[in-house]
Formats: C-alpha cells, structure tokens, sequence
C-alpha cells in the first residue's frame, strides 16, 4: 500500500473514531452503539455515496470526549506538532499538522448537539514535496441506536 493510501486510510480510521461518538451536552454523552454516516469530497467533488458504519463507545470512552474524538498521530518519517484541541459547550475543534516525508494538515469541527445525534467535519490535506496528494472533507452525522449489544 502506498504512503499515501496508508495516510488516506489513517485518517478515515482516526475520523472513524473521532465521529462515532455520540453527541454531547453539559452533562456528557450517552455510551451505546452509534451509527455514523459519512459523505466524504475531494476538490469538491462527491467520493461517492454516503459510507454507513457502527460503534459502540464504552462509558469509559465517553467521559473524555477531547481524547476520544481527536486523531491519534501514527506517522512514518513526519513529525506532528502537538494537537491543538479545545472544547467549548457541546463543540469540540482540533487542529493537527504533521511535516516530514508527507506534510498533513488535519482539523475537525464536532457539534454534540444532544445526548443522541452529532455532526462533524473533518478536513484532510497532504501534501508530499510540495505537491498537494490529498485535499478531502469527510461531513459525518452520527446518529444513537441502542445500548451495545452484550
């Protein structure tokens, strides 16, 4: 796999994760199974119909909603900054920037709206000497089901 198709998939794993959660208020979240939609664009373009995944945040996972939803840096040859991360009421921001072999620069935008529904954008642009290699938005609702299964 290219070093670029390894960073395209590292970043849709970390969105992944950063957009199962569930959504947040004052009081927190709710822990269970949450299915996300995501619609993903490059150079504006749709990538294709909206990808439906699944997941189960535990109640350990939602107590600490700027760690559970912010990216996890895993670069080869690159160096990351520390994320900048800042949660504000039920909006969660954060900021990333990677530079080495492969330049990234990631951000996500999260709206816990209520106990049971977020939104989410996450922006993804690499670039390697110079030259752009990926310039994508994932936009990501995310929608509570049920308690996890046992």
């Amino acid at each position: 796999m290219s070093v670029v198709c390894r960073l395209i998939a590292t970043t849709l794993a970390l969105a992944g994760v950063a957009l199962t959660a569930s959504a947040a208020d004052a009081d927190g979240i709710d822990p269970g199974l949450w299915k996300i939609v995501t619609e993903s664009q490059t150079g504006g373009a749709s990538m294709g119909p909206p990808h439906e995944s699944a997941k189960c945040l535990t109640a350990d996972e939602t107590r600490d909603l700027g760690t559970t939803f912010s990216p996890i840096p895993r670069t080869i040859n690159s160096v990351c900054a520390p994320i900048e991360r800042s949660m504000n009421g039920p909006r969660l921001t954060w900021h990333l920037v990677c530079k080495g072999q492969l330049d990234m620069d990631l951000s996500g935008d999260f709206n816990f709206d209520s106990p049971h529904h977020y939104t989410a954008t996450v922006r993804t642009k690499g670039s390697m000497a110079g030259i752009p290699v990926v310039d994508r938005q994932d936009t990501l609702e995310g929608q509570w089901v049920s308690a996890c299964p046992q």
